[in-house]
């Protein structure tokens, strides 16, 4: 394979499997290790069952499953009090939207149908992928339930549906569907995130017992574009592609953000000359993107304009450093302000990514990048909802796959997912009145905690000897490990047993 940044034991890798172990390779997992035997020692056997992989799956579906009963205090209630499920954090934007947008009357969300528009004015204010699984997860609940008559809750003006024990007792079943849709693209995820370095599937371990997740996963849709971004990078590990294209497209179709992925294809296909792959990655994202569009524009062109609009038109909002300057400073900041200053400060970072990339000692990672241009995204993003840490997620596992980092963003996101529910439940306002400063720190922690992960990536780029996966030799082509040339693929790792555990 080449140079390799240390041997296998410097590498952390068992003699047995090869395999990246954590409780060798990170400090933070060999200190918790000492009270469980201390770590993998070298005479260590593999499960016959027991593979990484299905570790890691499990130890995703307990995670999603505490997730899931964080929310039940806002279960019980089918989220009728907005002041209990502010005090408990169990809020989600499932059940309004399954009302409010016209789910419940299996109303296509692109209808151009005046009945329709007239009863249900507001659009899903999402791209399509979102507002695709959200039409089918509510057809597969109304399927659970026997197909409700609709003809009852038609006779109801729309802002009695909610109250409605027949609607009530239908979006508690419309969010455990939601919620098992939700857990299979979360261990889709972890499937994604544990190959994509095939001697380090155990870094995937960071997102299965991801906090963020258990707290943040049934909040919206979101994991849909997550799973999909996921798939892309681990697709590019594998090169292949037109399949990296493929995910790319469909994830923008979902959420907007995938698309940022194209920035680090370009800076890995220039340093690698390959200017097919990265023609052929573009032209398929393309391709998937308006196929995936195709529905929505042919029955609703002026419905799927809404997105664009929506977010066009939106001022300083919840989370944002907008926010922060519009309210500690009382004045008065533009949809057009944010528009404008956001995209300026979006395209220097974008350039500042690129000269990095190019500039790099070696072939920075596909993830490093994707991380570096998403973070500076939600850096200036005019919203910042609770759940779009689930974007930085996978991203940021695998371009520091370090506990302590981890621990460390994860801790102000938390923060941040706590004082956004208190804030808006009134619960920071002082007793004297006046402004809730400890939500702005919350923001500013927030984001020098993002702060604090992209200073650490820029660093292992720019001294590949900090980067934890460089000393796994077994990277392909599209990770650029510094073993090897740039024409070798990933299928030059032959040996390595992906599936096996150490135990």
């Amino acid at each position: 394979m080449g140079e390799v940044a240390g041997d296998a034991g410097a590498a952390g890798a068992s003699p047995v499997d090869g395999h990246v172990h954590p409780t060798r390779d990170d400090a933070v997992a060999r200190a918790l290790s000492e009270g469980l035997g201390g770590p993998v020692g070298e005479h260590a056997g593999r499960h016959r069952w027991w593979t990484p992989v299905r570790v890691l799956l499990a130890l995703t579906a307990l995670c999603f499953a505490l997730g899931m009963v964080q929310k039940s205090g806002c279960f019980e209630r089918t989220w009728q009090d907005n002041q209990a499920g502010y005090a408990q954090m169990c809020y989600s934007d499932l059940p309004y939207l399954y009302t409010g947008r016209g789910l419940v009357e299996r109303a296509w969300p692109y209808s151009d149908d005046p009945a329709v528009r007239e009863r249900f004015p507001e659009v899903m204010e999402y791209p399509v992928g979102i507002s695709y699984l959200a039409y089918g997860t509510s057809l597969l609940t109304q399927a659970v339930v026997g197909w409700p008559d609709l003809a009852p809750r038609q006779a109801l003006a729309t802002d009695q549906l909610f109250v409605d024990p027949e609607v009530s007792q239908e979006i508690r079943w419309f969010m455990v569907v939601s919620a098992l849709v939700f857990a299979a693209l979360a261990l889709l995820t972890t499937w994604f995130v544990a190959g994509t370095h095939r001697r380090r599937p155990w870094d995937a371990a960071m997102l299965a017992a991801s906090p963020t997740l258990l707290l943040t996963g049934l909040i919206n849709w979101d994991l849909l574009a997550v799973a999909l971004t996921a798939g892309a990078v681990w697709a590019w590990s594998r090169d292949r592609p037109v399949l990296t294209g493929v995910m790319v497209g469909l994830g923008t179709a979902a959420k907007l953000y995938p698309l940022f992925l194209l920035g680090g294809v370009l800076v890995v296909c220039l340093r690698q000359r390959r200017y097919r792959e990265l023609a052929v990655t573009i032209a398929v994202a393309v391709a998937a993107w308006l196929v995936a569009n195709l529905p929505a524009l042919l029955t609703g062109p002026e419905q799927w304009r809404v997105f664009w609009s929506f977010n066009s038109e939106r001022g300083p909002d919840l989370g944002s450093l907008w926010l922060v300057a519009r309210d500690a400073l009382d004045t008065e900041i533009t949809a057009h302000t944010v528009n404008v200053g956001s995209w300026l400060f979006f395209g220097a970072w974008c350039l500042g990514v690129l000269v990095l990339g190019l500039r790099a000692p070696q072939t920075p990672r596909l993830a490093q990048l994707g991380f570096l241009v998403v973070v500076g995204f939600l850096l200036v993003n005019k919203v910042y909802s609770p759940q779009y840490v689930l974007w930085l997620l996978p991203l940021a596992v695998l371009a520091r796959p370090r506990w302590r980092d981890q621990v460390v963003w994860q801790g102000a996101e938390i923060l941040y997912f706590a004082s956004v529910w208190w804030y808006l439940g009134g619960y920071l306002a002082p007793g004297g009145g006046g402004d809730a400063g400890f939500y702005w720190v919350a923001i500013v922690v927030r984001v020098a905690g993002e702060l604090y992960l992209t200073a650490l990536v820029v660093r292992d780029v720019l001294r590949p000897e900090h980067d934890p996966v460089r000393a796994a030799p077994d990277l392909g082509r599209g990770s650029a490990a510094p073993g090897p040339p740039p024409g070798g693929g990933a299928g030059q790792e032959t040996t390595t047993r992906s599936n096996d555990v150490v135990v």
